[in-house]
């Protein structure tokens, strides 16, 4: 049978209550009671009744946090933090994945208001955000990236400006034919991609130039396998560009196993930046130039919001910007 707070308390020789102060923290309790207690629990396999705790409090201590998919190194980095710093808070993280599908979104959405968690944190797949229109029944709810709507509370990188900034980058090296990796494809756009495409759009047109539809390479799916394919496969019908600005370092890293392949030269013939910045980046072949951003201060502040919009459902929504900048390695060279 499943230990009790009971059971517990018999064994370790306290009362019920001194066992649930243990337990859930935040009330002091003598070091020599709590290892007690610690050691009873440890003996009998309690497992505390977070559904039961729930009922009584209105909290269930675990929140959800949705990305659009798990497998690459970025979302790895980002949920690592988003559960380490969760834990310190208290909470637990469910974690999903969206798949870059609105309709596997609105589903997840679906399910938070029916699921016992205390908040959502979600990375919308549409710039639009409309599965977030309607949020009566939501729970607490803040939004990892950038959406139009400003009922919602968001953090999130300044994409177009970063993009607007490499492409900016890239053209005061000298280069002109700058393909995009990840562009956004004309009937599912993500926000990410329609902001970066926007942002290099900015820089050209700030140079008097427009932009070549023949250099834009859509993914049907953000991975460095996807990118590897697809762009070998445009390599095969075009011309090497001048550089190649990949959308996230994943499809960075694709490219770059492309041009290697082919035996061409980065940056010697081509330049590669990506986005993101994570750990494998500085250890690409070459090192690999990207926009990077402090993922522990991009996870602190969306859990600030959402601790705010827990405590008070009613505070105006508020928007934090992450400050972001270029990292300069070895995958760029001047034309």
């Amino acid at each position: 049978m499943r230990a009790t707070v009971r059971d517990v308390a018999a064994l370790a020789g306290v009362s019920p209550k001194t066992v649930s102060n243990v337990v859930n923290g935040g009330v002091p309790v003598r070091p020599e009671t709590r290892e007690r207690v610690e050691r009873a629990v440890v003996e009998l396999g309690y497992v505390p009744n977070l559904s039961a705790r729930g009922l009584r409090n209105g909290r269930s201590g675990a929140i959800a946090l949705t990305l659009p998919e798990l497998g690459s190194a970025y979302s790895a980095e980002l949920a690592q933090w988003f559960v380490e710093l969760a834990r310190e808070r208290g909470w637990t993280v469910q974690l999903d994945q969206t798949g870059h599908d609105p309709g596997r979104e609105r589903e997840l959405v679906s399910r938070a208001r029916a699921h016992l968690v205390d908040g959502l944190v979600l990375n919308p797949v549409s710039l639009s955000a409309s599965v977030l229109a309607e949020t009566e029944g939501l729970p607490p709810t803040v939004v990892i990236g950038e959406v139009e709507p400003e009922h919602v509370d968001q953090v999130h990188v300044d994409s177009q400006l970063a993009a607007r900034e490499v492409t900016t980058h890239l053209l005061d090296r000298g280069h002109r034919r700058i393909a995009l990796v990840g562009a956004a494809r004309p009937t599912d756009a993500t926000a990410t991609s329609e902001l970066r495409d926007q942002g290099h759009a900015d820089a050209l047109g700030a140079v008097g130039q427009e932009g070549d539809p023949s250099l834009r390479v859509p993914l049907a799916a953000w991975t460095t396998s996807a990118a590897a394919t697809t762009f070998a496969a445009w390599l095969d019908v075009n011309p090497l560009p001048d550089a190649v600005f990949a959308y996230t370092d994943s499809i960075a890293f694709g490219v770059l196993h492309v041009l290697a392949a082919r035996g061409v030269r980065v940056p010697e013939q081509v330049s590669v930046v990506g986005f993101d910045d994570v750990d494998a980046a500085a250890f690409a072949i070459p090192a690999l130039t990207t926009v990077s951003f402090d993922r522990r201060v991009f996870a602190t502040a969306a859990l600030d919001l959402l601790t705010r919009r827990i405590a008070d459902p009613t505070v105006p929504p508020q928007t934090v910007v992450v400050p972001h900048r270029i990292v300069e390695r070895a995958s760029v060279a001047d034309r």
